[in-house]
């Protein structure tokens, strides 16, 4: 017998993915327009700003659940403009670190508050209730 909430956890699963691809994409826009930007820099400082001491380039891959290649190519953009430095580990010569620079964590602290009023913008309609009841959801499906 199948179950009979199958279809509608199906329907939910595509809105899901709706409102989330609608979010990432207005999100990127924005970044793009109005700070000049892309939402993979973006990730990339946000993770290295939550680890102030630095992380290896291996770590700052897994953490954004992307590939070495990928994490490098905006790392040496972001290390072009002065956003991050390297640091050679004294122990290990093949492992090297990336931090945010002075003026990458200025930057990041202003993309970071227009970030959160545009996401802050984009769910607007949602009432306290609706964020407690939705968070709640999401945890219990293994959201963090």
């Amino acid at each position: 017998m199948t179950d009979p909430l199958s279809k509608r956890r199906l329907k939910m699963w595509v809105r899901l993915l709706g409102v989330t691809r609608m979010a990432e994409g207005h999100l990127r826009e924005f970044l793009r327009v109005e700070h000049q930007t892309t939402l993979p820099r973006f990730d990339v400082m946000a993770a290295l700003y939550r680890r102030r001491d630095g992380v290896t380039m291996s770590e700052l891959s897994r953490m954004l659940l992307v590939s070495n290649g990928n994490a490098t190519t905006v790392v040496d953009r972001l290390e072009k403009d002065g956003l991050v430095r390297r640091t050679p580990s004294e122990t290990d010569r093949r492992t090297v670190f990336v931090a945010l620079t002075p003026a990458g964590l200025a930057q990041f602290e202003g993309l970071a508050a227009g970030h959160e009023a545009e996401v802050s913008d984009l769910f607007a309609k949602l009432s306290e209730a609706d964020l407690d009841a939705l968070t709640d959801i999401l945890k219990r499906m293994g959201g963090t």
